[in-house]
């Protein structure tokens, strides 16, 4: 039975559900590719392929390291392909990659890469200023994309980016998403990311979204990318949690933006969100103490203070 809550401050009386949380959760590491991509000072090929393994080895199975992108917008990204060359061969992580357009996904294939992420913005205007298309052409992009990817035995997450809200529009409609949602699950894909790509989402937008795409999903996993850019990564990701999501994308050291949104700062930061769900009693898998390290060191080489929390607290 769930309980009865009433309050003389709310206007109705709500039956809530006590939350459960699962026993583990999935962090997928992206600090290599959205959270340096908009770095002025260029990380070097051995600094990116040496942190690739690092992250690796503090537990995290999940890390995506660059992304096949026009190297004049994003010339962080301009090494991808060396990038891939020489990352370590490990049978127990998967090393990832975005792309924005068929000829990404050939650049990729060619790489090597075996997962591929691609998108679309459920934002016309951010469509339009980031690869000067609609919402409807980058979904049929997407879809030929896909195929691609499949036909060469590539895995591959879509996401629908600015689910939770756009700089430039404001507010998404929910029902919007959930279209786009259930277009991309028909294309055959093996991961579902809502992104809140601005960082404008908050808990119960949040939850709301989650609980509406999840059973659409089935067994497709649904990640979630969060920015924490107004300080409701940490909240937006809980909420998110007991809704039933258990597969978040998290950035070391708490890095992060977008090249077409100025107002998306950091990532949730990979040890913040692992020392949450570890004092809850959710494994994660992940060294703390390894993360910290990575990301203080790559606080020294960037020359400033990173967002993140616990790698100032662990040693």
């Amino acid at each position: 039975m769930p309980l009865l809550y009433h309050n003389r401050l709310w206007r109705r009386s709500e039956a809530i559900e006590i939350p459960t949380v699962p026993m583990e959760v999935n962090l997928v590491e992206v600090g290599l590719r959205d959270g340096i991509q908009r770095e002025e000072k260029f990380i070097p090929t051995d600094m990116k392929v040496e942190y690739a393994s690092l992250l690796a080895d503090a537990g995290l199975k999940n890390i995506q390291v660059s992304s096949f992108v026009n190297p004049k917008i994003v010339p962080q990204m301009a090494d991808a392909a060396e990038v891939f060359a020489r990352l370590p061969k490990r049978d127990d992580v998967t090393f990832s990659a975005l792309v924005l357009n068929m000829k990404g996904v050939e650049r990729a294939i060619a790489a090597g890469v075996k997962q591929l992420e691609m998108g679309v913005p459920a934002s016309e205007t951010l469509a339009k200023k980031n690869a000067n298309t609609t919402v409807e052409d980058g979904i049929a992009e997407t879809a030929e994309m896909v195929k691609m990817a499949r036909e060469h035995g590539v895995k591959v997450r879509v996401g629908v980016q600015v689910a939770f809200g756009c700089a430039y529009e404001g507010k998404i409609e929910q029902a919007k998403v959930v279209s786009m949602a259930r277009r991309f699950l028909a294309m055959g894909i093996d991961e579902l990311s809502l992104a809140d790509s601005a960082g404008l989402g908050n808990p119960q937008l949040i939850r709301r979204m989650v609980q509406e795409v999840l059973p659409l999903a089935g067994n497709v996993p649904v990640v979630l990318h969060l920015h924490d850019t107004r300080g409701q990564g940490l909240a937006n990701l809980l909420s998110a949690l007991k809704s039933g999501v258990t597969m978040f994308d998290t950035s070391f050291g708490g890095l992060g933006g977008c090249p077409f949104i100025q107002t998306a700062k950091g990532n949730v930061a990979t040890e913040d969100t692992a020392n949450m769900l570890h004092e809850m009693g959710i494994q994660t898998g992940v060294d703390l103490k390894k993360v910290g390290a990575l990301s203080r060191r790559m606080e020294e080489f960037l020359g400033k203070e990173l967002p993140a929390k616990m790698h100032r607290l662990v040693e």
